[in-house]
């Protein structure tokens, strides 16, 4: 069987013919395989998946990049006789989870800042992706938060996994209920949210952003999820534990009018959906020790 780097590279020659040179293989994620090549002297990155509509938000969010929340912009978008593909920018810098304490300490705020700023903007193009709802339409944020139990097409099957391990399959449950009992009390804080902001999908270099890739994974919802992104997953970074991410968070919030209304409370029913979401993920995709990790970190935000 060809392997995917010569369908690759078959696919890269058709499409563009004897200017493309270099290609290579970066690194997956999940849902896509990357490549970069050189295309008449400019960087190019073609990405290879079976869901158009991630292809489709990183070209909508294009047109929001900006000098503070750089975002390369995908220059094409097709499919292929197994999915689809798109065609972008490229851009320079190493990976935010590749950064030590002081370089996070210093590009951490200037995230934050920058998903701040995106509030702000216009982003009535976003409704043209189906799975997008504009703010004011779909079901509330503490019903989108409660179907997380509920069945997903990219996750066939997840919750007969989990229910193989039983233990794990009570925590998500208890988990559940103490997000229904919270979820009534949400305010309706509609903004877009990146929802992977880890997993190298954040550029840095020279101590600035250079690009926030991968929208993929982006939803209508609190824009502190975001930020919870980062609560909940600091732990499982040793390199960062000497700084103190709740001082970076609170001088942001004092920089930008003082800490969100209700902000206990959402923070809590986000850090509470990221653990139920990955224990489902890790399930479906029989990563055991992982799924009982995030079982035991949701502990902490239900008991």
């Amino acid at each position: 069987m060809e392997d995917f780097m010569q369908t690759a590279y078959r696919f890269v020659k058709a499409r563009f013919g004897e200017h493309v040179k270099n290609l290579m293989p970066l690194a997956a994620g999940d849902w896509s395989k990357a490549y970069s090549f050189m295309l008449e002297g400019h960087e190019r990155v073609i990405r290879f998946g079976a869901y158009l509509d991630d292809f489709e938000k990183d070209r909508v969010m294009g047109n929001f990049s900006s000098d503070t929340l750089p975002i390369p912009r995908v220059l094409e978008v097709g499919e292929t006789e197994g999915g689809f593909y798109a065609v972008s920018e490229r851009v320079s810098g190493k990976h935010l989870d590749e950064l030590n304490g002081p370089e996070i300490r210093l590009v951490l705020p200037q995230l934050f800042d920058a998903l701040y700023e995106l509030q702000k903007l216009d982003l009535t193009d976003t409704q043209r992706v189906g799975i997008w709802r504009p703010d004011g339409t779909g079901p509330s944020w503490g019903s989108v938060l409660l179907s997380v139990a509920e069945p997903r097409d990219r996750l066939a099957g997840w919750r007969e996994r989990l229910d193989a391990s039983p233990q794990e399959a009570r925590v998500f449950d208890a988990g559940i209920e103490k997000l229904r009992q919270l979820a009534p009390q949400l305010p309706e804080y509609r903004g877009i949210v990146h929802n992977d902001l880890l997993n190298r999908n954040v550029l840095v270099d020279g101590g600035r952003l250079t690009g926030v890739i991968d929208w993929g994974n982006a939803f209508y919802g609190d824009p502190l999820y975001d930020n919870a992104w980062f609560l909940y997953w600091w732990p499982w970074y040793p390199k960062w534990q000497e700084i103190d991410l709740e001082e970076i968070l609170d001088r942001h919030w004092d920089k930008h009018g003082g800490r969100p209304a209700q902000m206990e409370e959402r923070l809590l029913c986000c850090l509470i959906h990221i653990g139920l979401d990955h224990i489902a993920y890790c399930a479906f995709r029989q990563r055991t020790e992982d799924m009982k990790r995030h079982a035991k970190q949701l502990l902490t935000f239900i008991i």
